[in-house]
């Protein structure tokens, strides 16, 4: 469990969120979601050091997350942030590569272990066609994948992902939830943010509704949908319609 007591988080030194406290279950899929600028990205950077928590706790279970060295906390959870402002002029394959970094020894050389991971990361993602185009000159969907790939890489029980689904068309938004379900029958903890509330809606196990840089709700999709607390943050309507595939769900 991923858990969240009392933190107050900065960025700079412009204090964003107080008093924050949320647990992330094991083997779920949790979604955070919430207005523009409620403070989502904040809560989740803390943990690759974009942003600072200057009061409070993080624990990784139940250890203490920042009294961890950076490369035991790599190896235990791996972050993929929303905005990379750097795009490396790498070839893809040795870009996901770099994903296994923290298991490594001082020589960094990759045992046949780290190979299998990194092609089966790469195999899953569907970017093996362009292990040897570089990075830098790939359209935004494929770069984003491409990153995933890095990520899953690393190997990790719990995996942190911001806006995964930027740069995605429609089919390919599609296909990354189902990999994330995947990921979830692997036994992987999930932890998304995301602007799609529908999606949201579909994939969640649980739900972390933010609010004015604060903690709304959090809940099952269905206790929260019952309580139309969805509609009360977002100043939205909702509409829901079911047929034999499933449920849909539309904000307006």
């Amino acid at each position: 469990m991923l858990e969240f007591c009392h933190v107050n988080i900065s960025s700079g030194l412009v204090p964003i969120l107080q008093d924050i406290s949320a647990c992330f279950q094991k083997g779920e899929i949790t979604t955070i979601i919430g207005p523009n600028g409620c403070g989502k990205t904040t809560l989740l950077q803390c943990l690759n050091g974009a942003s600072k928590v200057t009061s409070g706790s993080v624990f990784l279970d139940g250890a203490d997350y920042f009294a961890m060295p950076l490369r035991e906390r790599a190896r235990k959870l791996s972050f993929l942030p929303q905005v990379r402002t750097i795009i490396p002029a790498l070839p893809v394959k040795t870009l996901v590569e770099h994903g296994r970094f923290p298991h490594l020894g001082f020589a960094r050389r990759k045992t046949n272990k780290d190979k299998t991971i990194v092609e089966t990361a790469m195999n899953f993602t569907q970017i093996t066609p362009y292990a040897n185009q570089y990075a830098d000159t790939l359209s935004g969907g494929i770069r984003q994948r491409a990153f995933f790939s890095m990520t899953l890489a690393q190997d990790c029980n719990y995996i942190v992902l911001d806006e995964p689904t930027t740069y995605l068309d429609l089919n390919a938004q599609r296909s990354f939830m189902e990999m994330i379900l995947q990921l979830k029958a692997q036994g992987k903890t999930i932890i998304l943010v995301l602007h799609d509330i529908g999606q949201a809606l579909r994939i969640s196990d649980t739900l972390v509704i933010m609010q004015d840089r604060k903690i709304a709700a959090i809940g099952t999709p269905k206790v929260c949908l019952k309580q139309h607390i969805i509609e009360t943050v977002f100043n939205v309507q909702l509409k829901k319609f079911s047929d034999e595939d499933g449920s849909y769900y539309f904000f307006y």
